[in-house]
């Protein structure tokens, strides 16, 4: 049973994927190179597909996170995790899945993430729109999973 679930919309991929789907489709196209053009289409609807959304769930054992359609999947073991806080993230981190200064970023839109702080000393940060409640939601879930162990 999920405790915690919410899907955030990708704005900045889907508005900056769409802007420039006619900026490199249409020159192709009219330049004569069909099949360029039908791949650059293709790469990027497929990169639209993949990236529109980004799905945060927590249960008794995992916070998961998928993209999209599903294609790309992470999750991370409650009994891993030693402590969540919410942060912001520099614009310069971008947005999809990116190596920071501050471990992996997964994140689909906005600045705003969580930082998990793993219990071998890793970090990494998971982009959402509502921070202090997924942070809220994770610290209850590493409460509840602390208790059962005990």
């Amino acid at each position: 049973m999920s405790t915690y679930r919410h899907t955030q919309f990708g704005t900045v991929n889907v508005v900056f994927i769409i802007a420039i789907l006619p900026l490199v489709f249409l020159p192709a196209w009219l330049a004569g190179a069909a099949p360029l053009a039908w791949l650059i289409l293709v790469f990027l609807l497929g990169v639209l597909v993949v990236f529109y959304n980004l799905t945060v769930e927590i249960d008794a054992e995992y916070l998961r996170i998928a993209f999209g359609i599903g294609l790309i999947r992470k999750r991370f073991a409650l009994d891993q995790i030693d402590s969540c806080q919410p942060v912001r993230n520099s614009w310069l981190y971008g947005w999809g899945i990116r190596l920071t200064p501050h471990g992996w970023l997964y994140n689909v839109s906005g600045l705003d993430a969580v930082e998990l702080k793993m219990k071998s000393g890793k970090t990494c940060r998971v982009g959402t729109d509502e921070p202090a409640v997924l942070a809220a939601a994770l610290r209850e879930a590493l409460d509840g999973a602390r208790s059962a162990q005990e």
